[in-house]
């Protein structure tokens, strides 16, 4: 029977007032079905499209729609997560058999099945419903979920975690949420996130109020802005308002149109992404990438780029296997393998887009977490990582792939991991913040004194003292941070143009001088120090071992190995329990462990074989046991071949389990079935810390890890395990009912993983890989020192092996003494440890991170103030958080300044935390390199990076913002000779475009090209490290020079303007001839003061200080209302010029020439000494 009312479908059930609605006796005459379609607009209320498929009873069509019902009997309270559902009336619509569209409404579509849930919070809302008597059964069933706001219904402990009908707040992130292919999609498509990426800053209308804000929070770019503003009232006005308009709007055009191009950029390159278009099941058409719901079932290509967050539902490969590349969300450059559970790869389209339920958990950061679970008629699948394909990584399998979306726009692991970044400052800027501070001063008080000079007697003495403080505003220049700016973008570009380190990217282009400032070098040593090229040097089985010269012998023994029928399993022949096995058995059973136990994927490209792991070492370990005579032929998520080369035979196995690598477990284990003896094996591997506690007990595994350590070789300790069929059996039966698990899915796992496997297990052996110094290594490491830079390496690896690579590094030297700090637990020990060190500075301290831990919660400050002054610190088995809080606590302590080198995930933190972040691109992929300031492909390369880079970038920027600030004070003082001399009257003597041209075309690029300046040849930056040392003391820009340079302008502004005065007079009728002299002074005088400043002529800098002489010789004529050019033509102008240029310059030419001879400074000396 099919419903064709309300009416009808309420006499299908014997109804009795008062009773519970899940106690109606479900007695239906036959069984039939019947569909409607239903439509409703979440955001008016109105319907909008919904297939409902209805079956004999209400029970069925609500179990049809994946509704699951608790029974709660308390009608006064809430089951915890529980929700409503509603049988509501359309009658309250205008028309209630017409929908909004305008169809008509059939009478199977009107009773609506929806509910109302909010996160465990229920609220009610009472709807007015009009009689009919259509309707009145639905009136009297819905009075027992409806009886006002404040009742409870019977149904209260309904459970139905179906929600699309509800308008629940779009910000509601933290509750896990169920997919429904053919309904989520439409009905909660304002629940979730719009898909659409928007990276830009910026839009029409907030681009000019978030710029003015970002410029205005400077104290230069406000100072001038009260200062031009101060210009509309008319006491206040000193000149032409272009005077302090024009200078302050070129600073704003010029940072306006840099942030709007910027901006433009990230809006083009997000259009590009947004309209990529997706073939989409349940649509027509193709689907641009911004419009994809939750719920999309999405057909992927390969080198597609993945959308949004999905779960892989469908392979093209039988086995239900794919690739994915993920190097642009975590930076690995290894192929990840995805897998589509085994109960959607062989549905058909319809039964993917109609019965299946995806359950996925809340939105969360970490790319390496899941919990989910997909259900098909009674059956379901629990998901994991493993069958995630998150946005932005890159499909790399061939064939065609179905996956549907669970996480878009905001909800994405990508969007969820990307912060705003923090803006770093560098330590220049913050010192010319405080000289600007300084300046400011002077303004006020020099302000202040010219008025007290002139008498406070007069009533408006108030409006003269505002008065000079706008005629002294060009004190505080303000085109010094866009001069900064313009010159950080020139560093940048000189360091990635630099062919001696290729690839260098600059990242973060505002603190290049902090390049030439570095103190302190925390180093990674895996990928950073060392090449990250693993090679397997050595095996010990605990009585023998085998190194590079004596492999060929493990090779013979792998050859005999199919020989001996009882040899052709993992196993070979099995020995009874405290019988001595012999050699060539125990080597087969350890090279076979290790051909084994990897989650390494062979893939042949124009048959080459090649092989994709997402660490160094599992392929360095798998080519081992391919030179030896074992490969790994093939290898999916359920079988894995190896061909033993020597017979041609092949060896199968079925995976069964594979549990991988984590940096908290830092193990691996996997399960199989040995397919040729019919046995259950289970391998695992890991580091000796975790192993030691797992393996049988036994006399050699310590020590031989300590031996393989000081070699300088990374050790795996090697372990397996026979199960009989019913303890795998249980095992699986329990890991399932965990997986599926909601709640604490990854402890309940890893609690039956240790009750069945992670015990007793076999020790096979011992395995030693070595990692090789990157080239130059030692040679960097010598200058970075000798540049009195203090260099930690800050490490994840053992001691042993740490110290053995600072040795080989010249990290340490061999006759240094080394304090070592291991394994500490007590409080009173760390205070010995600490005596000891304050008085021994010269030597090294190793310390594992157990004990870093300990200093680092109680004696932190003690700690630090001591270790800093160290020669060099090595910290082993340190987490990545340690890592960030030793940059952090190292910058707090001591104020200097720090960078931080790494090449791996684990050493992000670190890189964000430090002033400079330094990332290689290295073979654990980009994570590092993204994450960082800079990127560069090699740890020498921070040598070219800070000794020359960052030498030229700090001492241009201290010489460019000196220079700057004393154009600003050179003028300053000629207006304040003037205003003295004219009865301290506040009357500006350059006006309009004097005051504009002087800021710009007159002198600003003979001052910028200082910034290609250098003083000495790069070469001798490595011939003589020690120069750096000077940089770090900040004697290029620091108070001494600021006063020199002060003074400096004081002087020449009191020659330029009283010998101006001197020979012009102060008479008004002379006024413009005063002027003329006296401008054309002060634009000469700075030319020959930036030629006076230059160690280095290049074409450029001869070029900028001709052209813009030029230029002021051509502008002269147009310059008639401020000069007197007939007094410029006289032979008398000239003489006077000279005299007053010469009297300006000579003293300070002859000054800093007898200053470097009685007192050279350290460049001059090598330079002169190279030159002999």
């Amino acid at each position: 029977m099919s419903f064709k009312s309300p009416l009808e479908a309420s006499s299908i059930y014997n109804y009795h007032p008062g009773q519970p609605f899940a106690s109606f006796n479900n007695t239906p005459n036959n069984t039939s079905s019947g569909s409607s379609n239903i439509r409703r607009d979440r955001r008016t209320g109105s319907l909008d499209s919904f297939e409902l498929d209805f079956d004999d009873s209400l029970d069925a069509a609500l179990d049809s729609l994946q509704i699951k019902r608790t029974i709660s009997r308390d009608r006064n309270n809430i089951t915890q997560g529980g929700e409503y559902f509603e049988l509501e009336s359309l009658d309250n619509m205008a028309d209630r058999n017409t929908l909004r569209s305008g169809g008509p409404l059939d009478k199977d579509t009107q009773p609506l099945i929806s509910q109302d849930s909010s996160e465990g919070s229920h609220t009610r809302r009472r709807r007015s419903i009009p009689h009919s008597p259509t309707s009145s059964w639905w009136h009297k069933l819905k009075s027992l979920t409806y009886r006002g706001s404040s009742s409870v219904s019977p149904l209260l402990g309904a459970t139905a975690t179906y929600s699309s009908t509800h308008p629940i707040e779009l910000t509601d992130k933290n509750i896990e949420r169920e997919i429904h292919p053919n309904t989520t999609p439409i009905y909660d498509r304002y629940k979730y996130p719009s898909n659409a990426i928007s990276n830009a800053k910026y839009n029409v209308i907030t681009f000019i109020p978030i710029i003015l804000y970002e410029q205005f929070k400077f104290f230069f770019n406000l100072y001038f802005l009260l200062v031009s503003l101060s210009q509309a009232i008319p006491a206040l006005r000193i000149g032409y308002l272009s005077s302090y308009i024009v200078p302050l709007a070129f600073v704003l055009t010029v940072t306006m149109s840099k942030e709007a191009l910027d901006d433009i950029s990230r809006r083009r390159r997000d259009r590009e992404t947004n309209n990529e278009l997706f073939e989409v099941l349940s649509r027509p058409h193709m689907v641009p990438s911004s419009e994809l719901k939750v719920g999309d079932l999405v057909k992927l290509h390969k080198d597609s780029r993945i959308p949004a967050d999905m779960i892989l539902l469908q392979s093209s490969d039988p086995s239900g296997e794919s690739f994915i590349k993920t190097d642009q969300l975590d930076g690995e450059t290894d192929w990840k393998l995805r897998i589509a559970p085994s109960l959607t790869q062989t549905l058909s389209q319809d039964e993917l887009l109609s019965k299946i339920k995806i359950t996925a958990s809340a939105p969360e950061k970490s790319i390496h977490k899941f919990v989910g679970k997909v259900a098909y008629k009674g059956s379901s699948n629990p998901l994991t990582v493993d069958n995630t394909m998150w946005a932005n990584t890159v499909l790399a399998s061939s064939g065609v792939f179905i996956a549907c979306v669970v996480y878009t726009g905001a909800d994405t692991r990508q969007a969820m991991n990307t912060s705003q970044a923090t803006v770093k400052t560098g330590l220049l800027e913050l010192e010319i913040n405080s000289l600007s501070k300084i300046l400011c001063l002077c303004v006020i008080i020099l302000s202040v004194a010219l008025v007290a000079f002139s008498g406070l007697d007069n009533k408006d003495w108030y409006v003269d003292i505002m008065r000079y403080l706008i005629l002294f505003s060009t004190i505080i220049p303000v085109s010094l941070r866009v001069n900064l700016d313009l010159g950080k973008s020139v560093y940048a570009r000189q360091i990635e143009k630099d062919q001696s380190i290729p690839n260098t990217i600059v990242r973060t282009s505002t603190i290049p001088e902090d390049l030439g400032r570095i103190e302190y070098l925390l180093s990674d040593k895996t990928g950073t120090l060392t090449q990250n090229d693993m090679q397997l040097k050595k095996l010990h089985l605990g009585t023998v071992s085998y190194t590079m010269e004596t492999m060929d012998m493990v090779s013979d023994y792998i050859s005999t190995m199919v020989k001996n029928p009882n040899s052709t399993s993992i196993t070979g022949q099995l020995i009874s329990s405290g019988a001595r096995k012999e050699i060539s058995q125990r080597v087969r059973d350890l090279v076979t462990a290790l051909a084994i136990c990897h989650n390494v994927i062979p893939s042949f490209d124009d048959n080459n074989l090649t092989y994709q792991a997402a660490s160094p070492d599992e392929i360095a370990i798998v080519k081992f046991t391919e030179s030896v005579g074992l490969s790994l032929f093939k290898r999916d998520r359920n079988f894995l071949t190896l061909f033993h080369e020597h017979s041609g035979v092949n060896l199968n196995y079925d995976i069964l389990r594979v549990f991988p690598f984590s940096s908290e477990t830092k193990r691996m284990g996997i399960l199989v079935f040995d397919k040729s003896r019919e046995e259950y094996w289970y391998f695992q591997k890991g580091a000796d810390t975790v192993m030691s506690k797992i393996v049988q007990s036994n006399d050699w595994l310590e020590e031989e890890v300590s031996n393989m350590a000081r070699e300088g070789l990374r050790t795996l300790v090697i372990g397996r395990k026979k199960l009989n069929r019913k303890v795998y059996e249980q095992f699986s039966r329990e890991y399932k009912d965990a997986s599926l698990s909601m709640i604490n899915r990854d402890n309940s796992m890893a609690e039956v993983v240790k009750k069945h496997l992670e015990h007793d297990l076999e020790l096979l052996g011992l395995t030693g890989v070595e990692d090789k110094l990157q080239r130059d290594v030692k040679s960097s490491i010598e200058l970075l020192r000798n540049a009195g830079v203090k260099i930690w390496m800050l490490t994840g690896d053992k001691v042993e092996t740490a110290l053995c690579v600072c040795i080989s590094a010249k990290l340490i030297t061999r006759s240094q003494y080394v304090h070592k700090i291991t394994k500490l637990s007590n409080r009173e020990g760390a205070l010995n440890h600490l005596e000891y060190l304050k008085v021994n500075r010269n030597a090294c301290l190793l310390i594992d991170g157990d004990s870093l831990a300990l200093f680092l919660t109680h004696y932190r400050k003690e700690f630090f103030d001591v270790v800093v002054h160290l020669s060099v610190v090595i910290a082993c088995r340190c987490t990545p958080q340690q890592k960030a809080d030793v940059a952090l606590l190292i910058r707090e302590c001591t104020g200097k300044r720090v960078c931080c080198i790494g090449d791996g995930g684990n050493d992000v933190s670190m890189i964000q935390c430090a002033d400079i972040g330094v990332g290689i691109v290295g073979k654990e992929g980009k994570q590092a390199s993204l994450a960082a300031d800079y990127s560069i492909t090699q740890f020498c390369h921070l040598t070219k990076l800070l000794l020359w880079h960052g030498r030229n970038s700090y001492k241009r920027s201290a010489k460019l913002a000196q220079f700057v600030i004393h154009r600003g004070l050179l003028i300053s003082v000629c207006q304040a000779v003037y205003s003295i001399s004219s009865k301290f009257e506040p009357i500006a003597i350059y006006q309009g475009w004097l005051m504009v041209g002087y800021a710009t075309c007159y002198t600003m690029a003979p001052v910028f090209s200082l910034t290609l300046d250098r003083d000495i040849d790069e070469s001798l930056t490595k011939t003589y490290p020690e120069l750096y040392k000077e940089l770090t003391e900040g004697k290029s820009l620091s108070y001494n020079t600021f006063f020199v340079w002060v003074a400096l302008s004081l002087f020449q502004g009191i020659i330029i303007q009283g010998l101006s005065q001197i020979f012009v007079g102060l008479k008004q009728s002379e006024f413009h001839k005063l002027v003329a002299i006296s401008f054309t002074a002060l634009i000469i005088n700075e030319l020959i003061m930036v030629a006076l400043e230059i160690y280095t002529w290049n074409k450029v800098m001869a070029i900028t200080e001709l052209a813009t002489f030029a230029v002021y010789i051509i502008s002269v004529p147009f310059l008639a209302d401020y000069f007197d050019l007939r007094s410029m033509i006289q032979p008398t102008f000239y003489m006077q010029l000279a005299i007053i240029l010469t009297i300006s310059i000579f003293p300070v030419w002859a000054a800093k020439t007898i200053h470097r001879r009685l007192n050279p400074p350290s460049y001059a000396k090598v330079q002169q000494f190279s030159a002999v």
